[in-house]
């Protein structure tokens, strides 16, 4: 007898033709892709996924989908985009999950999914944005650092442009000083 994580799916010929045409296009795409049926089991797994996710097809097909990774995959999020938001609407677009698995660290993925009605089967696109959103965290960091230089940067050219403005006052006022002055000396020469 089989425990509930080894159960396998019955496939007709449709589902089998089906899954032949997603899995060939799930290997050669850039993101994790997982194939599951209808009751959340993985079905198939591209190599991406194996890869990001550092688990085997052995630990992988044939599970229930939040028993992945000694349950890792329970995730809130992943169950009500699953189970709630995806039978109601059919194909859900960019659907950002954070979690922090316990061999890989900190993730935040980018999720879309397919529910195929007609052979039972969902798609489950993962595309891992952690590398991204440190690198935006990190540049968000460093404008604000910027952003803080540049104000202190500007203050101090106002302190050093204000000490140059008094000592523009101070040299002009001087130079019509002696301007004045040496028009009362010429005055004078004149009137002697």
């Amino acid at each position: 007898m089989k425990d509930d994580n080894d159960k396998e799916t019955p496939f007709t010929e449709d589902i089998k033709t089906a899954l032949h045409y997603m899995t060939t296009l799930v290997d050669v795409a850039r993101e994790s892709f997982l194939i599951l049926d209808a009751d959340l089991r993985v079905i198939t797994a591209n190599p991406i996924f194996y890869d990001t996710f550092q688990v085997t097809k052995k630990e992988t097909e044939n599970m229930l989908l939040y028993n992945l990774g000694n349950g890792q995959w329970d995730i809130p999020e992943l169950k009500n985009l699953l189970e709630k938001i995806l039978p109601e609407k059919k194909v859900v677009r960019d659907y950002e999950v954070f979690h922090v698995f316990k061999t890989i660290g900190e993730r935040t993925m980018i999720l879309n999914a397919r529910q195929i009605d007609s052979v039972r089967l969902i798609i489950l696109a993962i595309e891992d944005i952690s590398v991204r959103k440190n690198l935006e965290k990190k540049l968000a960091e460093y404008t604000e650092g910027l952003e803080g230089k540049i104000v202190e940067r500007t203050g101090e050219i106002s302190d050093k442009n204000k000490v140059l403005e008094k000592m523009n006052k101070f040299m002009v006022g001087r130079e019509l000083k002696m301007i004045e002055q040496k028009k009362e000396i010429a005055d004078l020469k004149k009137s002697k």
